[in-house]
């Protein structure tokens, strides 16, 4: 766990070891989790300066000091946009209501009162830090939104843009049938990448907001899995991309899944498959099963997932090898674990024997759903 930096402001060093002391001994286990490491600044103009290098997550400030006292401290480090969110716990001999309204009209989150009580503080450090907490993971949430907004533009633009080329074309060229034929191939390819980002993005929403209800029926995987490669024989023509399937072993009996959402799914990780395997490049789809659970796979010929990236594919917006010309949104891996996971199954991923990466999905069949 990485410390919880504290810089205490304090004209007497004396005060710094008790505040030391009383932090080093939580009281209640629920102080215990956090790990303090603290700072300690004799002066205002001290404290100002190390901001930068400490990166406080909190700040216990003293109010009674010569020169540049708390308040002023206070409402100099308020004043400045990349400190504003750290919680400052003003520090006080004053009992005042007149003086700690002008503490808190300084910026101040919070006040105790000398002689520092350990119970008080324990309790204070830990409800600001907690705030903090919160603050830091919203920033970080927006810091991600838009990122994930940039990236959801970029890859929209590009299929749309070769839909509205492709129409523009059309208008204005006499072309031979063969030329307007795979003319329109591309733009029914573009408009379907389109599709796809946009489903994506709306069948995340729904899984997350638990509107989805899965729709069980019994469904033969083995004809599934053609289904799918059947579907992108097309596209992978073009790249002169072999789809081999491989589904003798696939079960016998039909198994109880949302074949609408497990058809996607494939559909997704076949979809990556054509995109990261070059020219020239074999796909396999295997289906293999046993008493409980199936398992199916799709092995690629691209540049693999390295293993630090292994844990973090099928996160949103997480993209593995950059690829120029290839739709990397981050959205599609995140969907099919979505959709496996609600099916009570797994998905993995890891690298091919020699070159490529396996992606795994193992669905349990209708009997361990049941106990599910």
């Amino acid at each position: 766990m990485k410390p919880v930096s504290i810089l205490v402001v304090d004209d007497e060093a004396d005060n710094f070891d008790v505040v030391e002391t009383l932090l080093s001994h939580p009281l209640y286990e629920e102080f215990q989790a956090e790990c303090y490491q603290l700072h300690y600044a004799d002066s205002g103009q001290e404290a100002i300066a190390l901001l930068g290098i400490c990166k406080p997550d909190l700040i216990l400030l003293d109010v009674m000091m010569p020169e540049m006292d708390g308040i002023e401290v206070c409402r100099y480090i308020k004043s400045q946009k990349q400190w504003q969110a750290v919680p400052i716990i003003m520090v006080t001999a004053l009992n005042s209501k007149a003086d700690l309204a002008r503490c808190l009209s300084a910026g101040a989150d919070d006040f105790i009162s000398k002689p520092v009580n350990s119970t008080e503080l324990q309790a204070r450090v830990h409800s600001m830090l907690r705030i903090k907490h919160q603050h830091d993971d919203l920033q970080n949430l927006l810091e991600l939104r838009e990122d994930m907004v940039k990236m959801i533009i970029h890859d929209l633009r590009n299929p749309l843009s070769s839909v509205i080329l492709g129409i523009d074309i059309l208008k204005n060229i006499d072309c031979s049938p063969e030329k307007l034929h795979k003319r329109l191939d591309d733009i029914y390819e573009s408009a379907l990448s389109l599709q796809r980002l946009i489903d994506d993005l709306l069948h995340m929403s729904l899984l997350e907001s638990g509107v989805i209800r899965l729709n069980y029926q019994e469904v033969d995987l083995g004809e599934l899995v053609q289904s799918v490669i059947q579907n992108f024989e097309a596209i992978a023509c073009q790249k002169r991309l072999t789809i081999l399937g491989q589904v003798s072993n696939a079960p016998k009996q039909p198994v109880s899944i949302d074949r609408n959402m497990i058809h996607r799914m494939l559909d997704n990780l076949l979809s990556n498959a054509i995109k990261f395997s070059p020219m020239d490049g074999e796909i396999q789809m295997t289906v293999v099963s046993w008493d409980d659970a199936c398992k199916i796979q799709v092995i690629d010929s691209g540049p693999g997932v390295s293993e630090t990236l292994q844990d973090r594919i099928f996160e949103k917006y997480e993209v593995g090898t950059l690829m120029d010309h290839v739709d990397q949104i981050g959205l599609g891996l995140a969907f099919c674990k979505m959709v496996v996971e609600a099916h009570g199954g797994t998905i993995g991923v890891q690298s091919a024997p020699s070159a490529g990466t396996v992606f795994e999905v193992i669905l349990p069949t209708e009997a361990s759903m049941a106990i599910a």
